[in-house]
């Protein structure tokens, strides 16, 4: 793997409002993905947004970064506390462009998400991944990540 300077920054304004337009549609997706149906997965992407984007803006403790390697965006990470005032902190999002996947790129943002979390006061950081996406956990396994709950559904 060649040698790559990565670096996480603020998201801005122009690409932020672009990104929680695709981000909110993925995420409804994923949900689908993840067995539930149209209704209920808008019902909770609905929420999700309304308690994390009161009147379409990030709330002013989350942390929307582009990731940045070698001077090009290749991706995105959002870190922010888990609940408001609390030091248990959580990646809502990490995605790194098709293009740029399985060079580091992920590992290195969420390395760095961690040192940005502690910075601003967390004691722990953790995620949820969906069952489907094999290739993310394993990498958050070898991170150090641990299951600390398990959904499980079946269809009917």
């Amino acid at each position: 793997m060649e040698l790559m300077t990565v670096t996480l920054q603020p998201m801005p304004p122009e690409r932020l409002a672009v990104w929680m337009e695709q981000s909110y549609d993925a995420y409804v997706a994923d949900r689908m993905s993840s067995g539930e149906a149209r209704d209920v997965a808008e019902h909770n992407a609905d929420e999700s947004w309304a308690t994390n984007f009161p009147g379409g803006q990030p709330l002013a403790t989350h942390r929307i970064f582009d990731v940045v390697a070698d001077g090009e965006t290749v991706g995105m990470l959002w870190i922010a506390p888990h609940i408001a005032g609390s030091d248990q902190w959580w990646i809502y999002d990490i995605e790194i462009d098709q293009a740029h996947r399985r060079k580091g790129h992920a590992r290195a943002a969420l390395e760095l998400g961690h040192a940005e979390a502690k910075a601003l006061g967390a004691a722990s950081i953790g995620l949820n991944v969906f069952g489907f996406n094999t290739g993310a956990r394993a990498l958050y396994e070898e991170l150090g990540y641990e299951i600390s709950a398990i959904q499980m559904i079946r269809q009917l």
